[in-house]
């Protein structure tokens, strides 16, 4: 089997292949993580962070021209420029949440939660938002909710979306390096990309949009770095970060009460009949 049926064979696991094989590249150029809190901010993530989530869209382009041609990458441009007005206060929630959580933490916890506003978090939002959704909902979405359900699928691509972070978690967030408080704040990281994902889905499974799905993790994304509290020690970053994760996971969780599993309230979740009918026979 040559390399172009080996990817219409099996287009999940050569997507995942590829997009971690970048994340293990930016590991390489990095370095793993220290736990000391001794080493300085990690510059080089400034490089391969932006490397990486534009390597995750042109995967999912490549990929998807590889497996179905030019009507896959038709149907692509389309879910990129649906609109579905009544879904674009969905954007809401991630500021919402970050300003909940971190006005109650400061009512508890004292003035190091405060937020901030720095507007390079913007910026931030919109290059991940934009180039990583065609990857993850554009390409893999579909066809992971095709094999193991919307909720289902929604879950395990949030994990993995969350772990594929890996070599530049410890500069994310305002308290980088994390030191020992990095396991904390990368499990708390997780859990708020695993619930933001399946809210991700139950916006795409209703709209089939992948713009949709951009502008909310544009939004989440943008507003974690724009709203940060910027004077929180590491372990209070990890604290408030699963803060954030629990308000999300609530929301999820009158999501699936509303919508069911299939985060559409029907036996089929919406999208585009081509993109439907070529995942099913992937």
């Amino acid at each position: 089997m040559g390399l172009p049926g080996l990817v219409r064979r099996y287009p999940l696991a050569c997507y995942f292949a590829l997009v971690y094989a970048v994340s293990a590249l930016a590991l390489v150029v990095i370095g793993p993580p220290r736990l000391s809190g001794s080493t300085a901010f990690p510059v080089a993530s400034l490089v391969m962070f932006p490397i990486m989530v534009v390597c995750v869209a042109l995967i999912g382009v490549a990929l998807t021209a590889a497996t179905a041609g030019r009507a896959r990458l038709r149907d692509l441009r389309s879910r990129l420029t649906r609109l579905r007005a009544r879904w674009l206060l969905v954007v809401l929630i991630p500021p919402v949440a970050i300003l909940a959580v971190l006005e109650l933490f400061r009512a508890v916890a004292g003035p190091s939660f405060t937020p901030g506003f720095l507007v390079f978090g913007i910026a931030a939002g919109v290059l991940a938002g934009f180039f990583e959704e065609i990857g993850w909902t554009g390409f893999a979405y579909p066809r992971m909710r095709t094999r193991f359900g919307a909720l289902g699928g929604a879950l395990l691509l949030g994990v993995l979306w969350g772990v594929w972070h890996l070599p530049v978690v410890d500069s994310l967030g305002a308290a980088s390096p994390h030191g020992m408080a990095l396991p904390a704040f990368f499990a708390s990281f997780v859990a708020v990309l695993t619930a933001l994902r399946v809210l991700i889905a139950w916006v795409y499974a209703n709209t089939g949009s992948v713009l949709h799905a951009q502008l909310l993790h544009a939004s989440s994304t943008g507003f974690l770095v724009v709203l940060s509290a910027p004077r929180v020690t590491p372990a209070e970053e990890a604290l408030w970060y699963l803060g954030y994760a629990v308000v999300l996971g609530a929301v999820v969780a009158l999501v699936v009460a509303r919508w069911s599993s299939t985060l559409a309230g029907r036996p089929a979740a919406n999208g585009s009949r081509a993109e439907l009918g070529a995942a099913g026979a992937q």
